[in-house]
């Protein structure tokens, strides 16, 4: 591995870390997106991804592609890997606008560092079990990606799968084992008939999302069948680095459309190559797609956290800090959270995204943020709030400082419950010890 390394020093990863996961809602939210939380194991999905691209990926060839808003939480969320020698940059486009414009942001400054780059890009938010088998496909992706081909991974398929794309090889390529193929089309999710008959033919491949390419290639690929995204991306191009580059690309993307880079390019392209990978994959799309990954009780059942349950089948159920009871349930959803609940049937699990969508429309909060937020300063719990007032519970991190700041319309007051606060207010400096209060006034 160390001599594959080090022979490919062009080779650099790309994480795509765009999403909100409204699928995973209550337990995804806007500042804390699927990608960000323990869903599988013990450790957050995006995480779990750069840790299995370590020794494959030089520290420093390390990038994450996602918007300016989530920027802030991603860089504070994974602040410890930093601190870990596995450095890593941030490609963050003024808003989404799906994973064309997203990949050719990323390409066009992956080409100005190296303009021999060789772009594996994957999502934040995959599972995948077989780290070893992964790699090893990895390494084929990249000899094709060399070859001038646009390399993906294909999954065979375990079931008549409704809400994953296929990607159709040419006749005559099966049982060649993990050789790579010429893609002959990209297929949308299909009704279920349709997903049975491609489970029979055994040509048919779930889209994995994982794709290797020469930087060069993808943005020859975009010229020619996005001509306005190229266009856009030369224009930012020219400012990477200067004043005018921000400015620039509020500008370019203003006038962009959204659209993903396998309707964009990867459905027109004659260079798509596929590469069927056995590696325990799944895009954990939903709660239900848990059940092929998370381990079952005997009745079928996945039941985590504060839970007490009497007769259920083959139902999820996660809780948290309140006792979740629950009767008789079969084939249902229900997800705990401190200040929200969601239940419903495993086959509306796709319509989780409703309920976030209603949220929004009616104002509310709950798709935003958690009661506990993260800070870098350590994070805050919303206990209470009600007519003109508000009472929040801070833990600090010893020695971290909160930025000075002035409110104009609220006062507040402090009272330390543990250790001891040093306190700036206005030119006085004061220590507030355990059970002790201070006054800020307006």
């Amino acid at each position: 591995m160390k001599h594959f390394r080090d022979k490919n020093k062009n080779i650099y990863a790309v994480i795509m870390s765009g999403g909100t996961g409204t699928r995973f809602w209550p337990l995804s939210r806007e500042s804390s997106p699927k990608q960000m939380l323990k869903i599988v194991g013990e450790d957050t999905m995006i995480r779990q991804t750069i840790k299995r691209l370590r020794g494959f990926i030089s520290p420093g060839n390390l990038f994450i592609a996602t918007n300016r808003k989530q920027a802030f939480d991603l860089n504070l969320h994974l602040e410890d890997l930093k601190k870990d020698n596995y450095p890593f940059g941030i490609i963050a486009e003024p808003v989404g606008k799906n994973t064309a414009p997203a990949i050719g942001l990323a390409a066009i400054r992956l080409k100005k560092i190296n303009s021999n780059s060789i772009m594996v890009v994957l999502p934040a938010d995959h599972s995948i079990s077989n780290e070893k088998a992964f790699i090893d496909v990895l390494k084929k992706a990249v000899q094709g990606a060399e070859k001038g081909h646009l390399v993906t991974m294909g999954i065979k398929p375990t079931r008549p799968e409704t809400g994953y794309g296929y990607i159709k090889i040419r006749q005559g390529a099966r049982g060649k084992g993990q050789g790579i193929f010429k893609v002959e089309r990209f297929v949308e999710k299909p009704d279920v008939k349709t997903a049975q008959r491609y489970l029979k033919t055994h040509n048919y491949f779930w889209n994995s999302g994982i794709f290797v390419w020469k930087a060069a290639v993808i943005l020859n690929e975009i010229k020619r069948y996005m001509p306005t995204l190229y266009d856009g991306l030369l224009k930012i191009e020219k400012t990477v680095g200067t004043k005018k580059e921000k400015e620039t690309e509020d500008a370019v993307y203003a006038k962009l459309e959204s659209v993903s880079i396998d309707y964009g390019i990867l459905e027109k392209s004659k260079k798509v190559m596929i590469i069927p990978a056995n590696i325990g994959w799944s895009d954990v799309g939903s709660w239900t797609a848990l059940d092929d990954i998370l381990p079952h009780d005997t009745k079928g059942n996945i039941i985590r956290g504060n839970v007490i349950d009497v007769e259920s089948k083959n139902s999820f159920i996660l809780g948290s800090d309140r006792v979740v009871a629950t009767i008789g349930l079969k084939d249902m959803i229900v997800v705990d959270t401190p200040d929200a609940t969601l239940v419903c049937p495993k086959a509306k699990s796709q319509d989780v995204k409703k309920i976030v969508d209603e949220l929004k429309r009616h104002g509310r909060e709950e798709h935003l943020t958690h009661r506990t937020v993260e800070r870098p300063w350590g994070s805050y719990t919303v206990l209470e709030r009600g007519n003109r007032y508000k009472i929040k519970r801070l833990v600090i991190k010893p020695g971290a400082k909160l930025s000075l700041q002035s409110h104009r319309h609220r006062s507040e007051h402090w009272v330390v419950v543990s250790g001891t606060a040093r306190v700036t207010k206005g030119a006085e400096v004061y220590n507030v010890h355990a059970n002790e209060s201070t006054y800020i006034p307006m």
